[in-house]
């Protein structure tokens, strides 16, 4: 039998199989807050070494990887607007999250170099100028709060923009720690603070950056997305008359959120219509899985085949 979304007879589904995302709203907000951060870095990092602040330095360290973090989410989503080739029939989604990728890498280095260092300074304590500290600290919170709110709507929709977002989110964390170093380092002069609030902003990083790394990861496997059981639609599938069996069932996504579900089904002795049966089916999979791009092939018979589940 045919294969592909019923509403097309050569097999293209009723987006016409682009799988371009239809709508890249987060390029200007990216522009915008990777302006502000490559600004704000340079001013943190001579900050940072005027007042000799490790919590300082730590933080224009995440402050470089959000300028990278941004600048990979812009490529990504530029390159993610490239229609598909005869080389690459998909397009470049998988770009969004390749940066993804990237950007929990950079994360994870970032966050143990400052841990190394901050071993150093506390068996040799240094002298911190509290006060430069401060004042750099507070206005990098502003950047990352201005640049949290441009990437917030997107870091719903799309996981290179969730990257970006965690970035600037851990930042803005350890912009606030800064501030509190500062103050304890101005009233107390215990300078041992100032490590502290560095290994506390590699230790909250790190477990956030794996679930990031974790979800790239399976989209990059060709994992089931989040949120969908893939037992769950196997059910739903067999649950409609004129279906016997589902097999070769695979549900996959090229980013974070564009579905894709291939399946062979083996028609009941009773089945009727089986053009009208796989647009029963594709209605089914849109309106309670909100999976749009589907490829059916009906099978008078099992084709004896691959995995039979």
């Amino acid at each position: 039998m045919g294969a592909g979304h019923p509403n097309s007879p050569h097999g293209h589904d009723e987006h016409g199989h682009s799988h371009v995302p239809a709508q890249i709203r987060h390029e200007r907000p990216l522009w915008i807050a990777f302006g502000l951060t490559l600004l704000f870095l340079l001013v943190e990092v001579v900050g940072g070494l005027l007042s000799n602040s490790l919590a300082l330095l730590s933080d224009a360290a995440h402050m470089m990887t959000d300028v990278l973090a941004l600048g990979i989410a812009l490529f990504a989503v530029r390159m993610s607007r490239r229609p598909p080739d005869a080389k690459r029939t998909y397009g470049y989604a998988r770009m969004e999250a390749i940066g993804a990728l990237v950007n929990g890498g950079l994360l994870f280095v970032v966050a143990g170099f400052i841990l190394w260092e901050a071993l150093g300074r506390f068996r040799e304590p240094q002298p911190v100028a509290s006060n430069a500290m401060l004042v750099v600290a507070v206005v990098g919170l502003l950047v990352n709060l201005a640049s949290m709110r441009l990437l917030a709507a997107g870091a719903g929709e799309s996981l290179n923009v969730r990257g970006a977002y965690m970035e600037v989110w851990s930042d803005m964390l350890g912009s606030l720690g800064v501030i509190a170093g500062a103050l304890l380092i101005r009233f107390t002069g215990w300078t041992v603070v100032d490590p502290v609030i560095a290994v506390l902003i590699g230790l909250w990083v790190l477990p956030r950056t794996w679930l990031l790394l974790r979800a790239a990861a399976q989209v990059l496997m060709q994992g089931v997305p989040a949120g969908l059981d893939i037992d769950e639609v196997r059910d739903a599938m067999q649950a409609l008359p004129g279906v016997a069996t589902v097999h070769d069932l695979h549900v996959w996504a090229l980013g974070s959120r564009e579905p894709i579900l291939t399946a062979h089904v083996l028609l009941a002795d009773d089945a009727g219509d089986a053009d009208a049966l796989r647009a029963e089916l594709a209605g089914m999979l849109h309106s309670r899985f909100d999976i749009d791009h589907v490829t059916l092939q009906l099978e008078a018979r099992h084709c004896g085949g691959g995995d039979h589940r």
